[in-house]
């Protein structure tokens, strides 16, 4: 799909009736997601919807996986975050190759198939006694030690690592390529102004949009099937959501790497320097995922159901075709007050809005069958663990 830089103004009107005919400008792009409550967002929704059910079906996916914290320490600190810690800090923890394994055996014992791996950015850089650590573990970088754990969960438990580290450069990419056959980075925002002081990202030297749009395109040039997305509400305008949406579809337009986009909302925490900051609602996440689906069209688009609470199913109607990962073991280590949904709750809350969940995989089902994203020492593995249509293979019909 092009998208048009054009400056030209365009009323939401004319706008839907550009998407509903497939082709859409930034600037159209931009009076789609000022949809207003009540016929605007309605309209827009239905043709977001109508769009996923021609490309995907009438089929949400969901990846049964198990959280691994690898380490939360970090050497950003964003306005917005609970997971990260300092040395010392009550709840800093490194896990052991020992605790890593256990907790994937374990969740391989309840079927699941990812091993997610979250991890804080670069961590050595500034604490010695993270580099400690990692000369007790045989390792100099926490991505080296990342490595060793996404190959041994891959060669001592059934499961499928997929690895989050944050910024990664070639080097690391192509060695976690081995061990991992899907990796991701939230692209959180294009928006240099979140950087400036006061703002989210301000003491946060990993979240420059052009560093994390760096390593999007390097995974992109490796042919790795990746997972990235924005975080909406944490002070950006609607314009750059937009800007940060048209990034990642050109970065799949060039590469077609991009299996999925998810759209996070910002959940205030009471331990967070944003604990007072203003939640975006149901609403605007609803446009929000309409207009990423109206700019992305065949990309999976996903927001976590756990953020919204009981409102989860209403992003169906706005043309979401994935729930992201579910746990039935580890909680959500990054929104820890909020608690994964029960599977088989939401599969009956998924039937309620007219489709069926289906899992999938680490790597999603149209990355499974083609050739060139999955490194050739684990194409065999991943494809003995999918059906013939590239989910999941659960003994399910």
């Amino acid at each position: 799909m092009h998208v048009s830089t054009s400056s030209i103004p365009s009323s939401f009107d004319e706008a839907l009736a550009s998407a509903r005919c497939g082709a859409i400008t930034r600037d159209q792009a931009r009076a789609l997601v000022r949809a207003q409550a009540g016929r605007e967002l309605q309209s827009l929704m239905e043709v977001a919807a109508r769009l996923r059910d021609g490309l995907k079906g009438r089929l949400i996916s969901y990846s049964k996986k198990v959280f691994i914290p690898l380490t939360n320490l970090c050497r950003d600190y964003c306005g917005y975050c609970t997971f990260r810690k300092d040395p010392g800090q009550a709840g800093a923890h490194t896990m052991t190759p020992d605790e890593v394994l256990a907790v994937a055996e374990a969740g391989a014992r309840l079927g699941c198939k990812e091993a997610l791996f979250s991890l804080g950015d670069r961590p050595e850089a500034v604490f010695p006694e993270m580099r400690e650590t990692l000369e007790r573990f045989g390792h100099r970088t926490t991505l080296s030690y990342l490595a060793e754990m996404c190959e041994r969960v891959l060669n001592e438990t059934s499961l499928l690592p997929h690895a989050n580290p944050g910024l990664m450069g070639r080097h690391d990419l192509s060695t976690l390529r081995q061990f991992s056959p899907s990796m991701g980075l939230m692209l959180e925002s294009t928006s240099d102004r979140l950087t400036a002081l006061g703002m989210p990202h301000h003491n946060a030297p990993d979240k420059a949009p052009r560093l994390r749009l760096k390593t999007i395109e390097e995974a992109g040039r490796l042919r790795i099937p990746f997972t990235t997305g924005i975080l909406i509400g944490i002070g950006e305008t609607l314009d750059e959501r937009i800007d940060s949406l048209l990034a990642i579809r050109e970065m799949h337009d060039r590469y077609g790497h991009i299996q999925e986009v998810i759209i996070q909302n910002f959940r205030a925490k009471a331990d967070i320097p944003m604990r007072l900051h203003p939640e975006p609602p149901i609403t605007d996440l609803a446009r929000t995922v309409a207009v990423a689906r109206i700019i992305l069209r065949e990309v999976n688009v996903q927001a976590p159901p756990n953020l919204s609470d009981e409102d989860y199913p209403y992003l169906i109607k706005a043309g979401l075709n994935d729930w992201g990962g579910i746990s039935p073991l580890t909680r959500d280590f990054i929104n820890p007050e909020k608690p994964w949904p029960h599977i088989e709750h939401l599969r009956l809350r998924t039937a309620s809005e007219g489709f069926e969940l289906k899992e999938r995989l680490t790597v999603y089902p149209e990355f499974v069958l083609q050739e060139e994203f999955l490194d050739t020492r684990i194409t065999a593995r991943v494809r003995s663990m999918a059906d013939a249509r590239g989910y999941a293979r659960t003994g399910e019909p």
